[in-house]
């Protein structure tokens, strides 16, 4: 056989191999020994139960936090939309004051009504006796 630098072609290891399989294994039940492998005490899994408990509960508590924030932001978003309406509404309504107030509209509507505008002359009221004061020009 040609070895070409396949090591399990390597003529030694083929000699060995078939040496192995031409001699018979013997087995001796009773000295046969199981391989246990060591289990991790009590104390350890609690403490590791323990470490993942604590780990999971912090993790809940940042969430629930974050989760509260979150909320919070929504609601202060909501409020400063509900400042800007109704900023916009208190312009719009003093505008409307302004213009409803505005002494040239005053006098077209007592023209329009006829009345007639106020003299230099003074109006006083003068209780006469037990009688009701009563206005009078003078």
């Amino acid at each position: 056989m040609a070895y070409y630098g396949n090591l399990a072609l390597r003529p030694e290891r083929v000699e060995e191999r078939e040496r192995r399989e031409q001699q018979p294994v013997h087995r001796n039940p009773s000295k046969s020994k199981a391989v246990r492998r060591r289990t991790i005490p009590i104390g350890e899994k609690l403490l590791y139960l323990a470490a993942v408990a604590a780990v999971v509960f912090v993790a809940g508590f940042i969430i629930f936090r974050y989760a509260q924030i979150y909320q919070i932001n929504g609601e202060v978003q909501k409020k400063k939309q509900a400042i800007e309406l109704a900023t916009e509404q208190t312009k719009e309504l003093q505008g409307e004051v302004d213009r409803l107030s505005d002494p040239a509209r005053f006098k077209a509507w007592a023209e329009k009504k006829n009345l007639v505008p106020i003299t230099d002359d003074a109006i006083k009221a003068e209780a006469i006796g037990d009688k009701n004061a009563v206005a009078m020009k003078r």
